[in-house]
């Protein structure tokens, strides 16, 4: 390993709500079977050889807190980023880095050098510092620019559908967006995400215990979650009128006592439920994944482009992938679930080389 460090790295940097993942990889991927270089552009695509994925080529990994250039300040922003790239990219080859690259979620032009991608490009140079790297061209872009990357060939132009604490849709043409479907965040949006399935999940429990929606597993889900110990439901019998009210109050009041994002913190409550069999959370499941089929639809997809599916609900083994893949079959879409897109961003940095 000593001697791989000894070459020119890459970082790559996927930088979204609920965490910021990063990567280090080689300058110089290795050739393709039977061909020449791989370029991470996309081009070897028709030469003969299987497309290059960039994740073969990572040689390690890091992780740190939320990276939302739009919701996460400076201070924090730059620590999370800090925190990924000290964990990615050991001592002993922070020398060799000579380019870096990030996709942030929130990371739009035009929103000025304190928001958006001026801060995103700023944190991430102070991050870098902080860590002794230094001389290194950085880029940065948006989420999806970095997850289209990561198909295998690094693709230039497709389509990417993410779903995790919040959702998007975007199609890319060059790698710049040329549609975004939703991205609206929690008060406006992101319908099919960890959020919305969050808020549903509570409005499910709470239609239960006032009567509106049936009885349902998610009624204990969402007690524990917000009152712990103390929401022990009545054991072999359903709470009465007074315990129901009782615990709805409670509910209530712990949820609008917490930030709103952290509504998506009860979307694994609905997954663990329709594992279950529970019939509210199944259909809770079908109906996010409706949504986010919804969002590849207004994109107006054409057969046999490739479109990469990533965020915690819909990377490899994702609770909505099977749902949202069974729903896209019929459109002849090359689909690449896709665990992150740090190694699509370590891709670009290559370009800034």
């Amino acid at each position: 390993m000593s001697e791989i460090y000894s070459q020119p790295l890459v970082i790559g940097i996927d930088a979204g709500g609920t965490r910021s993942r990063a990567c280090l990889a080689l300058a110089e991927p290795a050739p393709e079977p039977g061909g020449g270089p791989a370029t991470g552009s996309g081009a070897a695509s028709g030469s003969g050889a299987a497309p290059v994925d960039p994740a073969a080529a990572v040689l390690s990994r890091g992780s740190g807190g939320p990276g939302n250039a739009l919701s996460v300040g400076r201070a924090d922003l730059t620590r999370h980023l800090t925190d990924a790239i000290a964990q990615a990219v050991p001592p002993a080859a922070r020398g060799r880095v000579v380019a870096a690259f990030g996709g942030f979620a929130g990371a739009a032009e035009g929103l000025g050098s304190e928001r958006g991608q001026g801060l995103a490009l700023s944190c991430l140079a102070d991050a870098l510092t902080a860590n002794g790297i230094s001389g290194a061209a950085v880029g940065v872009g948006g989420d999806t620019e970095v997850a289209l990357a990561a198909a295998p060939g690094a693709p230039v132009d497709g389509l990417v559908l993410i779903a995790g604490t919040g959702a998007i849709a975007t199609r890319l043409a060059g790698r710049k967006r040329a549609a975004v479907i939703d991205g609206h965040g929690w008060l406006l949006g992101d319908e099919g995400s960890g959020y919305w399935l969050g808020g549903r999940t509570v409005r499910a429990a709470l239609e239960a215990l006032d009567g509106r929606g049936p009885w349902t597993a998610l009624v204990a889900a969402v007690t524990a979650h917000y009152l712990g110990e103390t929401a022990l439901l009545p054991a072999g019998r359903l709470p009465d009128f007074e315990e129901r009210w009782q615990l709805s109050e409670a509910v209530v009041t712990r949820a609008y006592g917490q930030p709103p994002p952290q509504l998506a913190l009860l979307s694994p409550a609905a997954v663990a439920a329709a594992d279950a069999g529970d019939a509210v959370a199944l259909r809770l499941l079908d109906e996010a994944a409706a949504l986010l089929t919804a969002s590849v639809g207004a994109l107006h997809p054409l057969a046999g482009e490739p479109l990469v599916l990533t965020g915690g609900l819909l990377g490899p083994g994702g609770p909505l992938l099977s749902r949202v893949s069974a729903r896209l079959s019929g459109l002849g879409l090359r689909l690449y679930p896709t665990a992150d897109g740090a190694p699509g961003a370590a891709a670009l940095a290559r370009t800034l080389l």
